[in-house]
């Protein structure tokens, strides 16, 4: 299809139709009458050779390929709109924008001190909403439901941007006055005690069992919970042993009563990455925070 042949208001019609779920929302949102947006409809199912909008009760509901499209036409008119906006001069100190960011309290409490200061300094207008990890972050990006994610990832989208933040490596915490766990801590004793493990996104087992596994072992997770300075806190007061994030478990170590101890199974040190959507690479607002988490990890973790 040539370009020149495609009347590419069609595109924004059809984002007010896709957003709204109405065509008469949509006709109000452009400010277009009902049928002069049921014919801009009409055009697309043509155009697309698909319904987009189908009936349903009293409402209306997208197909299948509208919602398909939703995440990659709103993406294709920012970046429209990118094109043709003026290039301005971006100043921090001007900003005033909130972005939504999903992360877990062993980032907040590595990077947080470091981040919040830097962003009062440079962008005093800005608001960061922080947010617990989501098993699909990869989604709710795509979606738009969220600027910017950090975490563990394995397997991602290709599609979507990375950038290392900071290295960490596993100790295993215990109370300081454990009665069976002395200075050290053996593979035998490690499996004998009951385990509190953190799960941020709510799904049980992983690295460690995995690694146990492999030697045809296994331990028993009495208790999970989805914060590292909640499975902290429970540990203090139990005869738990929880295996964690070495970062966290210092930064808490002077205010809790804890003991660090090396795991008696070799387990390889994690990368923590900054994810987000190709859509914002070129939005200065975007790139100036991604910095800053750049520059926080620099200072707080190196």
């Amino acid at each position: 299809m040539k370009l020149a042949s495609v009347d590419l208001n069609l595109l924004v019609a059809l984002e007010a139709l896709l957003r709204e779920g109405s065509v008469t929302k949509a006709g109000l949102s452009m400010g277009l009458s009902t049928p002069a947006m049921s014919h801009a409809l009409a055009r697309l199912r043509t155009q697309l050779d698909d319904p987009l909008l189908v009936r349903a009760g009293r409402g209306m509901v997208l197909t299948p390929r509208a919602v398909a499209l939703r995440p990659r036409l709103q993406a294709l008119l920012t970046e429209v709109g990118g094109v043709l906006s003026p290039a301005r001069t971006f100043e921090p100190a001007l900003l005033e924008r909130t972005f939504r960011i999903h992360a877990t309290d062993h980032v907040l409490t590595v990077l947080g001190t470091a981040l919040d200061a830097r962003v009062r300094r440079e962008a005093p207008g800005v608001t960061l909403q922080f947010m617990p990890n989501s098993p699909d972050d990869a989604g709710m990006l795509r979606e738009g439901s969220v600027d910017l994610t950090v975490g563990v990832y394995v397997e991602l989208p290709p599609e979507l941007r990375t950038r290392k933040l900071f290295t960490d490596r596993f100790v295993c915490v215990v109370r300081k006055d454990h009665p069976t766990v002395g200075r050290t801590l053996t593979l035998e004793q490690f499996l004998a005690l009951e385990h509190l493990q953190v799960a941020p996104r709510g799904k049980p087992g992983g690295y460690v069992d995995t690694m146990l596994a492999v030697r045809n072992q296994r331990r028993r997770v009495a208790r999970t919970v989805p914060y590292f300075l909640a499975g902290l806190r429970l540990v203090e007061e139990s005869d738990y042993v929880l295996t964690i994030s070495e970062r966290v478990a210092k930064a808490v170590a002077p205010w809790l009563k804890l003991k660090l101890l090396p795991p008696p199974l070799p387990l390889e040190p994690y990368t923590l990455t900054l994810l987000w959507h190709p859509r914002e690479d070129s939005d200065p607002a975007h790139r100036w925070l991604r910095g800053a988490f750049v520059q926080a990890a620099r200072a707080a973790a190196p």
